[in-house]
């Protein structure tokens, strides 16, 4: 096992107060990353307009910020670990702040796209940074399970007040200020960080391999891309041979790392069983997530008829019920075993979705309430499991650790999005297939049956009462692919209930003296410098 170099100012991590100060200021760019997400969703048509950006154009403006995020995760991870987890922050946080400004003054959709790019590669340096310093302030594993928890909370909060805090800006300022949020966010961040947390690194760390970086971003961007577009379009050859290319890329890439003495990601960390099997449970909970989400607010808005702010606020319950989970976890994982705290998660939140797969027409109430207690169950289960994977990880690797958790929760949501999207679209198709008024005009048919998005626009295009029957006929269809796609949701966490009971349930509760037999055997203080 590689050593670490543990000198530490005494006066660095000394004071409780301190290192909650410090986490504090690591929240900064938890919440910052998922806000500037969510809030140029509500830029994007003034800017659209403003730039002259073509339809493509806007999809990349979009998208591209989060697949430089999810390409970028493993490389920054474990360069923090090699050259200083937080000298990987503060450069992160300096080349956001440039990049801000620049994408708050593009005079161009190309200057824009550019400056998205920058965003999320940099953005990619600070959240695994910022969890791996979170083991460096807090030791104790009670206390790092709520400062996990408080930090994984950031995120959802930036997810969710991005709408709104973007709305407020658009209504006195234009396009470019949504951009400027993070300027002082990131100033604050360069301040704060050298004085509050403190530096650690694995100082027996080799170098970095390029070839293993170029292979890592030819295996997650196409892959990730080729998600999406599969979740957009349904299955085209563009999608899945993007796919695939990325496939053969992570298989080149694995290959490498098995031959290189100092790999880019330590295939090593998968042999410990509290790692493999938390990041499982993530994975496959991050896609019924990212699918629940995209199901219940295209519910909300195209069967239920809200406008898109009443449906974001449709939301804001089971957000703030997620939150309530996230910090719960913890808390409970001090009384009981995590593998059983999470496979609780799962049952609430398999549930939750029960519930939303038996609502029928006009049952608003029941799928607010069953998604916020799904998202609730889902919150239990969030920050303790980055927690745990980052605790069953030698400290020398916490970088490595937290940017694959962050990685699997990425590839989560996206799976979501286009794998439960295309099973929900699929049983709509099918289920539409002969149920179509006979006074949609044949060439309509096709896009009627597309999506439930087409049906609301062909039924636009006809007389009232035969545009009525294709939309009464189409949201009920909906509803019930809906309901059947939740009900083999909530069967798929049942099963990770059952996966996470079994294979963690050799951890013991947080709060006792209890030694797991599957940490690793030399777990030294993280390196503090």
């Amino acid at each position: 096992m590689t050593t670490m170099n543990t000198s530490a100012a005494p006066d660095t991590v000394s004071s409780a107060g301190r290192a909650w100060l410090g986490l504090a200021v690591l929240a900064l760019p938890a919440l910052l990353v998922s806000l500037d997400l969510s809030v140029l969703l509500v830029a994007l048509p003034e800017l659209s307009a403003h730039l002259g950006a073509s339809g493509v154009e806007q999809l990349w403006i979009t998208d591209i910020y989060g697949f430089m995020v999810a390409g970028f995760l493993v490389t920054m991870g474990t360069l923090g670990d090699r050259i200083g987890r937080r000298r990987v922050l503060l450069i992160g946080a300096a080349a956001f702040g440039v990049a801000s400004i620049v994408a708050a003054f593009s005079v161009s959709p190309g200057m824009l796209i550019a400056a998205r790019v920058l965003l999320g590669i940099a953005g990619a340096t600070l959240m695994p940074s910022a969890l791996a310093l979170v083991s460096t302030l807090f030791t104790d594993p009670r206390q790092r399970g709520t400062a996990i928890a408080a930090l994984f909370s950031c995120i959802m909060v930036g997810g969710a007040l991005g709408p709104v805090i973007g709305g407020a800006l658009l209504a006195f300022f234009w396009w470019g200020s949504v951009f400027l949020i993070g300027v002082p966010v990131m100033a604050v961040l360069l301040l704060a960080a050298p004085r509050l947390v403190p530096e650690s690194r694995n100082a027996a760390a080799g170098r970095i391999d390029p070839l293993s970086v170029a292979l890592s971003l030819a295996a997650i961007l196409p892959f990730v891309y080729g998600l999406k577009d599969l979740a957009k379009d349904g299955v085209q050859p563009i999608a899945v041979g993007t796919i695939v290319a990325g496939v053969v890329m992570g298989i080149a890439f694995v290959a490498r790392q098995r031959r290189l003495t100092d790999p880019l990601l330590d295939l090593g960390l998968f042999r410990h069983r509290s790692f493999s099997a938390v990041l499982v449970v993530m994975l496959l909970g991050g896609i019924v997530m990212g699918g629940t989400f995209l199901l219940v607010t295209q519910y909300l808005q195209l069967v239920q008829g809200l406008a898109p702010l009443l449906a974001g606020l449709a939301t804001l319950p089971a957000t703030v019920a997620m939150l309530g989970g996230i910090m719960t976890g913890p808390a409970l994982a001090q009384r009981m075993r995590p593998g059983y705290v999470m496979a609780l998660g799962m049952v609430v939140a398999a549930a939750g979705l029960l519930v939303v797969a038996g609502v029928a027409d006009n049952g608003l109430a029941l799928v607010i309430g069953g998604f916020t207690l799904a998202l609730f169950g889902m919150g239990l289960p969030g920050g303790l499991g980055v927690g745990l994977v980052i605790g069953s990880a030698p400290p020398e690797q916490a970088g490595s650790a937290s940017s694959i958790s962050e990685t699997s929760q990425e590839l989560g949501m996206a799976f979501g999005l286009a794998g439960v999207g295309s099973l929900a679209a699929g049983i709509y198709r099918t289920l539409l297939a002969d149920g179509i008024p006979g006074a949609v005009p044949a060439d309509m048919v096709g896009t009627a049956r597309e999506s439930i998005a087409g049906a609301a626009w062909v039924a636009d295009t006809l007389p009232e009462a035969a545009g009525r029957a294709l939309l009464v006929t189409a949201q009920a269809t909906f509803t019930t692919a809906m309901g059947i796609t939740m009900a083999v949701s909530a069967v798929t966490l049942l099963a990770l209930a059952v996966l996470a009971a079994v294979t963690l349930k050799h951890l013991p509760a947080t709060g006792a003296s209890e030694v797991s037999t599957d940490a690793p055997t030399q777990a030294p203080a993280a390196v503090t410098t």
